[in-house]
């Protein structure tokens, strides 16, 4: 007899995406079947996303009232409600590995979006819009720049946008830099190696696509936070997506595309004693989690999971070691902080508000809850209203300090869920802080222009 629920930590198997029987339709639609069961059973995940609600509603209107009564092609209705964040199987199921129901919701949803991608029924401007290094091509080219972020925010252009890429007009969009963060990132001031107990005295950074071509500003508040604690740094020498907009969508030969060209250069980083950093919490577990899983026998990609750092798991882990400056000018007052999905599937802790809360004058009120965003999903037109539907609770519980004070700042370790939050405030009328990436955060708290 199974025993209810699970005691132990949860287990990730590897993704078993190269054997045959992972793209049988069959197959995934017997499995999609077992784990639907248990999940209707159980229904402790309701409040997570629309994944969970759409299947419960579906067995609830059947004429059988279960599973067996919902018909096979609306299952498809639950795998598209389901954007891989991941709070499901870490935070919330009790049947995950090692329990032996072995019940991996997302890497289910996963395996059916793969399906339906390798069928051709993703269309084209769901892929156009997840190939991030194609639009961000047209950064840093002077008066291109300027006309595209003037257009896109143009009403008749959103329009246009929503008509043909399926992009919600009122949906938040990222403008195009000027320049691109590796092209105008100055030179580490450090040049003295200083390793620690726990931390590597030296770190490359993985710049990240929304960095690099639509917020390089946050790039060099982690340059110049690096700098001032005398921790020398470079940029790796050339990257690609990670691959997570690809994953979301079951392109797995994109990703797998992603990691031919990111990994062998990364590892050469791991040999050398780096520490890489990825500033957006969706490439670190890229390389964390969804790589290695994918390819769990590559010597290269192991290495490269075991050099990756969140930039705050890395300052966390250098206080430890005594090697970090810890005297800050400048209060912050009220901070609301937001952890992302991605940031907490990666079991690092809250190291993000940890530093925030080391700073003389700084309340945090940190919130623990999907924002709703997830990638490409909260932008679409079929999904915008429902991402902002996730993200009310989330927006609500930031726009009041414990106290009852409104924050001066609102903050998240996700760039684009930080904008969805910040759409969110404008929205439901909560009020209008800054809106701070907890970089920036702290590059302003220790003084530094």
């Amino acid at each position: 007899m199974s025993r209810e629920g699970n005691l132990e930590a949860p287990t990730r198997h590897p993704l078993d995406w190269k054997n045959p029987e992972f793209h049988d339709e069959a197959s995934c639609l017997k499995e999609l079947e077992r784990i639907f069961e248990i999940c209707h059973g159980c229904r402790r995940c309701v409040s997570l996303c629309g994944a969970f609600p759409t299947l419960f509603d579906l067995v609830d209107e059947s004429q059988t009232m279960e599973v067996d009564g919902v018909a096979k092609q609306d299952y498809w209705k639950v795998v598209d409600q389901c954007y891989l964040c991941d709070l499901c199987f870490m935070t919330k199921c009790p049947y995950v590995p090692p329990h032996p129901w072995n019940l991996d919701f997302p890497h289910t949803m996963l395996r059916a979006k793969a399906i339906k991608f390798e069928k051709g029924e993703v269309k084209a401007a769901e892929r156009f819009l997840a190939s991030t290094d194609v639009h961000g091509q047209f950064a840093g080219i002077p008066v291109v720049v300027q006309v595209a972020n003037a257009v896109n925010k143009t009403k008749a252009m959103r329009s246009v946008l929503e008509s043909l890429a399926g992009v919600d007009r009122n949906a938040w969009l990222p403008a195009l830099a000027t320049r691109k963060f590796r092209s105008s990132a100055p030179k580490a001031a450090a040049g003295e190696v200083r390793n620690g107990e726990r931390t590597p005295g030296k770190v490359v950074i993985f710049s990240t696509c929304f960095i690099n071509y639509n917020e390089p500003g946050i790039g060099h508040d982690l340059l110049k936070i690096l700098d001032h604690n005398a921790i020398p740094y470079e940029l790796v020498s050339k990257e690609k997506c990670c691959g997570m907009p690809k994953l979301e969508l079951g392109d797995l030969a994109s990703v797998s595309a992603s990691k031919e060209a990111n990994v062998p250069v990364l590892v050469k980083y791991a040999r050398q004693g780096y520490a890489i950093l990825a500033a957006v919490p969706s490439c670190a577990l890229m390389f964390k989690q969804e790589i290695p899983l994918m390819y769990p026998d590559d010597a290269e990609v192991q290495l490269v999971k075991e050099a990756m750092w969140d930039p705050f798991e890395y300052f966390m882990a250098r206080k430890r070691d005594g090697l970090l400056k810890t005297e800050f000018a400048m209060p912050l007052g009220q901070v609301s902080y937001h952890i992302p999905c991605h940031g907490r599937v990666q079991n690092i802790g809250k190291k993000t508000e940890e530093m925030l809360k080391m700073i003389p004058g700084t309340t945090v009120n940190t919130v623990e809850r999907c924002s709703g965003h997830a990638g490409t999903f909260g932008v679409k037109k079929a999904h915008h209203q429902t991402a902002m539907k996730i993200g009310k609770p989330v927006f609500k519980a930031m726009a009041q300090m414990k106290d009852g004070a409104k924050p001066d700042y609102i903050s998240s370790d996700c760039p684009l869920g930080g904008h969805h939050i910040a759409q969110g405030f404008e929205v439901n009328q909560l009020g209008a802080p800054e809106l701070n990436h907890p970089l920036t955060l702290v590059r302003k708290a220790y003084g530094l222009k």
